[in-house]
């Protein structure tokens, strides 16, 4: 009997520590088990669908687009402005003949350093005579360097034919032009509009460019562009590749606008090879019909040693002309 009782004693014990084992491994399991099936929990809701979440802070979307944004409108219609600078046009056009002037052109050949290495220079005086006619005459007789092409002074004639003043109000009708914005020309606030022709003619060129408007006074002071034909694009000298023209003004006597400088840069194509060329025309000492014209030494011919000039694509700073009595854009390069 006893040795009966000591072995359920002992089958007793046995089973009490069983039971602490395996309690304390079903705790341990349990702890195990617990941040598994969240994290399992964590992906089913994920995988599937989900509540309503906090909307993002707000913020600016900028869109870009193929056309750049439009120019904010000027304060007066753009059709208000362009008839009343067509008008000035008119006038500055009939008022020029009664002004005496000196005229210089100047072509330049260049090099592959940029220094020029030829030079064609002619200096003329223009004046108004009694008669009505205008006169012309040579101050010193036309020097040329030129390698690239041989001029003759009636070479040049074709730039006196170039209009001073395409946008007359009788022309109008024949040219589409749009605003496109606004600009700085040297201190003046200009309007900018974008020139072309409705149509094209086989004998006559017509303008197709820009033109800055000065936006207080609404008076053309730059022009950039070229002349068109029904052929194509006009040169101002046969023999020379200029077809694209930037021209400024100068405002005379406080009432008029008139060209005082046109540029145009362009590559001449020889067997001996392509030759960068500059085309500059000053016009200078404008003085009314009957007022005694100063004739002073033109700038040196390329014999004498002129000024080195700047190579072409560079923009020199503009050339000196009478202080006129209000702002003037002072834009154009000087050689």
């Amino acid at each position: 009997m006893n040795e009966m009782m000591k072995r359920h004693f002992a089958v007793s014990c046995a089973s009490k520590r069983a039971m602490k084992l395996l309690q304390r491994f079903l705790v341990h399991l349990v702890a195990v088990a617990v941040p598994f099936g969240v994290a399992a929990k964590g992906l089913r809701a994920q995988e599937g669908p989900q509540g309503p979440m906090e909307a993002p802070a707000e913020h600016h979307v900028s869109r870009i687009g193929t056309e750049p944004e439009p120019p904010a409108p000027p304060s007066l219609p753009v059709e208000e402005i362009i008839r009343r600078f067509s008008q000035k046009e008119d006038e500055y056009l009939k008022s020029r003949p009664n002004y005496g002037f000196r005229k210089s052109v100047r072509i330049q050949e260049f090099g592959p350093d940029g220094g020029a290495i030829g030079e064609f220079l002619r200096v003329t005086e223009y004046q108004k005579l009694a008669d009505g006619r205008v006169a012309m005459r040579a101050i010193e007789k036309p020097q040329s360097t030129l390698q690239g092409v041989y001029l003759a002074p009636e070479d040049l004639d074709a730039l006196d034919r170039i209009p001073a003043y395409p946008l007359t109000s009788g022309q109008l009708a024949k040219y589409d032009l749009k605003f496109i914005g606004r600009e700085l020309v040297d201190e003046v606030d200009c309007y900018i509009f974008q020139v072309k022709p409705k149509a094209v003619e086989r004998a006559k060129a017509y303008f197709e460019g820009v033109v800055w408007v000065d936006a207080q006074y609404l008076e053309v002071v730059k022009t950039y562009g070229k002349w068109v034909t029904e052929q194509g694009d006009t040169r101002g000298i046969a023999q020379l590749p200029f077809s694209l023209f930037e021209t400024y003004r100068e405002n005379v006597d406080g009432k008029y606008w008139f060209p005082n400088y046109l540029r145009s840069d362009d590559t001449l194509h020889t067997k001996e090879g392509d030759i960068p060329v500059r085309l500059v025309i000053k016009w200078m000492d404008f003085k009314p019909a009957g007022a005694a014209q100063s004739v002073t030494k033109p700038a040196p011919s390329p014999s004498g040693g002129a000024p080195p000039a700047s190579p072409p694509g560079t923009a020199p700073a503009p050339p000196t002309t009478a202080a006129p009595p209000r702002a003037a854009p002072n834009g154009p390069p000087k050689q």
